[in-house]
């Protein structure tokens, strides 16, 4: 199999941090990006969730309006109770 080299731009503090992590599990860094490739290539999608910020203005709108109101309400919410007003506002 024919072997070709790829040149990618990287921030340099990454680059570094990229290399200690490789290190401290036993592989270089080209083990590590020829893993990425085979699994790209395999499942045919990316090994990660890749989205834009799902929150439109109308929505981030909604969740402010409902932070003044938790705020100004002496009332105390449970965590249950917030996460269940979110997901009501973003639907």
């Amino acid at each position: 199999m024919e072997s070709l080299t790829l040149n990618v731009r990287v921030d340099a503090k990454d680059k570094k941090r990229f290399e200690q992590f490789c290190n401290s599990v036993g592989m270089n860094v080209s083990t590590a990006v020829n893993m990425f490739i085979k699994a790209v290539l395999r499942e045919q999608k990316l090994p990660f969730e890749v989205r834009t910020n799902t929150f439109d203005e109308n929505t981030f709108q909604k969740l402010k309006e409902a932070e003044t109101e938790m705020f100004s309400n002496p009332k105390r919410y449970s965590s249950e109770e917030i996460m269940k007003s979110m997901n009501d506002i973003i639907g």
